[in-house]
């Protein structure tokens, strides 16, 4: 009789980790989902924005030695 009852304990654990895994699953897969398409939006969006930005002023470079700094 004892061992039924262990039997069918390990059934029913075995069954809810069994549910459990699914709906983790489940969850994971939605939550991929969700990333991917909040990567393209995003992708889209900051292809809006780009071109319409202007562009930044490049500073111009040029070498001054320290001799000329110091004076």
């Amino acid at each position: 009789m004892a061992l039924w009852v262990v039997a069918a304990s390990a059934l029913i654990v075995a069954l809810l980790a069994w549910f459990h895994a699914r709906r983790t699953a489940r969850q994971l897969a939605h939550i991929t989902e969700l990333y991917w398409q909040l990567k393209f939006d995003y992708g889209e969006l900051k292809a809006k924005v780009e071109p319409s930005s202007p562009p930044s002023a490049v500073p111009s470079q040029s070498f001054i030695p320290l001799t000329h700094v110091k004076r």
